[in-house]
């Protein structure tokens, strides 16, 4: 499904990227983490093309990313705040989002109703401008937001920071569900590496822009993750 080849990304000289092969099948909940500086971030921009590589090339469904937009229609994404317009409401962005897709407003209350548990009445019906809700929720929004056109890849950055435990629970359920009975392909960069071990049946290590470790999920994952980065772990 998503292709990375001989990937890198360059900044004043200095090297940010470098990923020479990295294939991500359909269906598959992908991972990423990594310390501050990793890589995830800019990984992620490539594959939305909102910058352009140095050299090589991210392939999604066949299409090549930085060349093409023809993978917006099935790919969506909510990276960080600047993704959300801060004088609509929750409403009124739902709706916007679901014009640029193609559904209309009966399809995205439709969405919206599956998703009352994880908006815990704090987003629909609240008369609040986007800019006006706390981080969470802005959060909550941006997540949900992303889900609107059925969507075959989606890609979320750092997700669970500023939730509530409540809502981790929740999203990690919504996550899990997206890639086990849905076959859509979510890539979810995080720094908690519990939260990512829990839902991601794939977990690759970033570090100086490299993968240095690329593990399929099992019940070893956690502790092979946290001596990486304790630095504990045996050579």
């Amino acid at each position: 499904m998503i292709v990375t080849s001989n990937l890198s990304k360059k900044y004043n000289g200095n090297i940010v990227l470098n990923i020479e092969s990295l294939t991500i099948p359909k269906g598959q909940s992908f991972g990423l983490v990594g310390n501050n500086g990793a890589g995830k971030t800019t990984y992620f921009s490539l594959l939305l093309d909102l910058i352009k590589p140095t050299t090589g090339s991210i392939e999604s469904n066949n299409v090549l990313v930085h060349e093409s937009e023809a993978w917006k229609p099935f790919t969506s994404a909510f990276i960080d705040e600047s993704f959300l317009i801060g004088y609509l409401t929750a409403e009124e962005y739902f709706y916007f989002i679901g014009e640029l897709r193609n559904q209309n407003r009966a399809d995205v209350d439709a969405l919206l109703s599956q998703f009352e548990d994880f908006f815990h009445g704090e987003i629909l019906k609240q008369k609040k401008y986007l800019r006006d809700l706390s981080k969470g929720n802005q959060k909550k929004v941006g997540i949900v937001a992303a889900l609107i056109g059925n969507p075959e890849v989606i890609i979320l950055d750092e997700p669970f920071a500023n939730l509530d435990p409540t809502t981790q629970i929740r999203l990690k359920s919504i996550i899990k569900n997206l890639a086990e009975k849905q076959g859509v392909t979510v890539l979810v960069s995080s720094h908690d590496l519990m939260h990512v071990t829990d839902v991601c049946e794939r977990i690759v290590v970033l570090e100086k822009g490299e993968v240095v470790k690329d593990l399929e999920t099992n019940t070893a994952t956690l502790k092979e993750l946290e001596a990486h980065f304790s630095g504990t772990e045996m050579v």
